[in-house]
C-alpha cells in the first residue's frame, strides 16, 4: 500500500501562486510514478500533471501548460505541484494520485490522497 497526503491547499486571488505538496508512504517512492488531479464542484475528475518515477518525463493538461509545474523529490517522498497565475476556473479539490506505470497514472491510477481545496477568488 502506498499512502499519500496532500498538504498546501488555500484560498488565493486570480494571479496568484500556490504550491502543493504530496507526501508518500508505505513503499518505494521512486517505484511509483506521480500525478495531480483535481475536481471541481459539478464536475468529473481530471487529470491536471504527471511525472515519471525519476522525473525525466512530464505531462500536463492543456489548460496549466506554462503556468503549473510538477516536480518530486525521491530522497523526501515528495512530489509538488508549483501553481502560477492561477485562474477561478482553477478552483477545485486536487488530488495526488501514484501507480507504478506512468501510462496509467495518467488515467486510472492505482492510490489517491484524500485531497486538498483550492480556492481562487476572481
Amino acid at each position: 500500500q502506498v499512502q499519500l497526503v496532500e498538504s498546501g491547499g488555500g484560498l488565493v486571488q486570480a494571479g496568484g501562486s500556490l504550491r502543493l505538496s504530496c507526501a508518500a508512504s508505505g513503499r518505494t517512492f521512486s517505484d511509483y510514478a506521480m500525478g495531480w488531479f483535481r475536481q471541481a464542484p459539478g464536475k468529473e475528475r481530471e487529470f491536471v500533471a504527471t511525472i515519471s518515477r525519476f522525473g525525466s518525463s512530464t505531462l500536463y493538461r492543456d489548460s496549466v501548460k506554462g503556468r503549473f509545474t510538477i516536480s518530486r523529490d525521491n530522497a523526501k517522498n515528495t512530489v509538488n505541484l508549483q501553481m502560477n497565475s492561477l485562474k477561478p476556473e482553477d478552483t477545485a479539490v486536487y488530488y495526488c494520485a501514484a501507480d507504478r506505470v506512468l501510462e496509467v497514472v495518467r488515467r486510472t491510477p492505482n492510490y489517491w490522497g484524500q485531497g486538498t481545496q483550492v480556492t481562487v477568488s476572481s
